[in-house]
C-alpha cells in the first residue's frame, strides 16, 4: 500500500537474544507510547492510543528475524492501522481526481482557467497533507526504526 515502509538490516546479536531484549520494551515517541510483544517468531510494536483525544494517524510495527548462519536478518515493516487508514486514501484519493480531471480538461476541453485551478488546489491540498505525513505518521515510523536500528547494536547495555 502507498504508507507500508520496509526495512532490512543485519545484526551479529543472535535472534532469541535480540527478542530477549525489545519484549516488554515501551517506547515513548511524541508522549505517546508503543509497546514491543513477541508474536510467535517475530515482534509486533504496537501503539497505546486509548488515552489520545486527538486525531492521530499511528502505525503498527512489524519485526521479523530470520537467522542466516552468524548473522540475523531484520526486516521492519510499519503498515498504518486499519482505523486511521481512511482519511489518508481519501486525501489522495480526490487529489488523483483532481490531477486526473485537470488533464482531461487540459487536453480535451482547452479550458486553461479551470484546467490550471484544479491543477493548483489538488496540488496544494496534496502538499499540506504530505508535509503533515512526514510530521506525523512517517515521523512515528522513522523513530521506531531508529530505535530498533540502535537495539541492533552490540552494544549490552543499550
Amino acid at each position: 500500500m502507498f504508507f507500508t515502509r520496509t526495512h532490512r538490516y543485519d545484526s551479529s546479536i543472535p535472534k532469541k537474544d535480540f527478542i530477549n531484549r525489545l519484549t516488554g520494551d515501551r517506547v515513548n515517541i511524541h508522549n505517546l507510547d508503543f509497546e514491543v510483544f513477541a508474536k510467535g517468531p517475530s515482534l509486533s510494536i504496537i501503539p497505546h492510543a486509548e488515552d489520545v483525544n486527538a486525531i492521530k494517524t499511528l502505525p503498527i510495527t512489524h519485526v521479523d528475524l530470520m537467522e542466516e548462519g552468524d548473522k540475523t536478518k531484520v526486516v521492519i515493516t510499519s503498515k498504518m492501522r486499519r482505523i486511521d487508514a481512511g482519511g489518508p486514501l481519501l486525501i489522495t484519493t480526490f487529489c488523483s481526481f483532481l490531477l486526473i480531471a485537470s488533464l482531461f480538461l487540459l487536453f480535451f476541453e482547452r479550458e486553461p482557467l479551470i484546467t490550471y485551478t484544479l491543477l493548483g488546489i489538488g496540488l496544494f491540498i496534496y502538499a499540506v497533507f504530505y508535509v503533515r505525513m512526514q510530521m506525523g505518521y512517517f515521523d512515528y515510523v522513522r523513530k521506531i526504526q531508529t530505535y530498533i536500528k540502535n537495539r541492533l547494536q552490540d552494544n549490552p547495555l543499550a
